[in-house]
């Protein structure tokens, strides 16, 4: 794949949920917004309205929101040399000492591998490491190097005692790409209420959080993208207020090798990428709820649409957009205000 189809498929990403203009009376003052690159995606921060608007505090939010974002993405990325994840991965089993921001998203992460019958596993991170999607010729792994690597992946052997971390297996790998950027979505969320912010939409490459409404009375319309085009088609939108919106698809990062296309969704007891008819699942809950809609969106996706309604279907204060490869819309019974395109 050339470099060009991979930017092509890393932008694919970002625009799984987007914000849709809304005519009518004008907005007074005018919605403040910055483009950045954060959490290996790009994101854009937008406040519509906060205590005393103007541009300079609203970009002054927007900066201390954006260093927020880079200070939990030291501590949580697998990659970045000195985070707490990446010392437990090189500790060989010695206990970690890590940040009560790590031990929460780790401990959330433990419990959705028990709500998903392990189906979300983030020690998935010996499989991750042979599936190198940002390369400019990616390649499938070996087999044989896929299965002894599965044989590293296991979430019960994470020990979380107090603020130490010990992998029972020495070779055993954490990888929170399946939550964490939905818990930093929070986390930014309640800085910018906590900065006087009552309307922004916090866009962290596809993880949507929702800070308040546009104007009063008058909630944000997101727009959820049709799978694989780049267009800016949408299959429907929802208007919600203090909300989180995320969407996990096939077609985010992908390649194609001997006429066989590849994604990222990979599936924890095969260690390839899952295969069940389903291309996204686009998870909304509450203001608070951005890591739980980020592992819920994935959990979905692995299990599979039938699993994936059900299991939405029985938790309160979540509902769900799921999409399969004829095109086809299912949503949970409980999602109003949607509106197919």
């Amino acid at each position: 794949m050339t470099s060009k189809k991979l930017l092509t498929a890393a932008l694919a990403a970002l625009v799984a949920l987007m914000i849709i203009p809304q005519t009518g009376c004008s907005i007074k003052p005018e919605p403040v917004s910055k483009e950045g690159f954060c959490l290996d995606t790009f994101c854009t921060l937008t406040v519509y309205q906060m205590e005393d608007m103007s541009e300079e505090r609203a970009l002054a939010v927007i900066d201390g929101a954006y260093e927020l974002c880079g200070e939990y993405e030291a501590l949580l990325s697998k990659t970045i040399e000195g985070s707490d994840i990446w010392n437990v991965n090189h500790a060989a089993g010695a206990p970690v000492e890590c940040d009560p921001a790590t031990i929460d998203v780790i401990e959330r992460g433990i419990a959705y591998g028990d709500l998903s019958g392990g189906k979300f596993d983030i020690t998935i991170g010996k499989v991750t490491d042979l599936w190198d999607f940002h390369a400019i010729e990616p390649k499938v792994p070996d087999r044989a190097a896929v299965e002894e690597a599965l044989t590293h992946v296991d979430y019960k052997q994470v020990q979380v005692e107090g603020n130490t971390v010990t992998m029972a297996d020495p070779e055993g790998e954490i990888d929170l790409g399946g939550i964490a950027k939905g818990w930093i979505a929070d986390r930014l969320a309640e800085y910018m209420a906590e900065q006087g912010v009552t309307g922004a939409v916090i866009d962290l490459g596809g993880n949507l959080s929702i800070v308040g409404e546009k104007a009063e009375g008058q909630p944000i319309v997101a727009g959820i993208r049709k799978p694989y085009t780049q267009t800016g088609e949408i299959v429907g939108s929802i208007p919600v207020s203090d909300a989180s919106l995320v969407t996990s698809g096939v077609y985010e990062r992908y390649f194609e090798e001997d006429g066989v296309r590849y994604h990222h969704i990979l599936d924890p007891a095969t260690g390839f990428p899952v295969e069940n008819g389903l291309v996204s699942v686009t998870i909304v809950g509450g203001g608070d709820d951005g890591a739980d809609c980020d592992a819920l969106a994935t959990i979905c996706l692995l299990l599979g649409q039938e699993e994936g309604l059900k299991l939405i279907e029985s938790m309160e204060g979540f509902e769900a957009l799921f999409i399969d490869k004829a095109g086809t819309l299912t949503p949970t019974s409980g999602l109003t205000g949607f509106k197919a395109a």
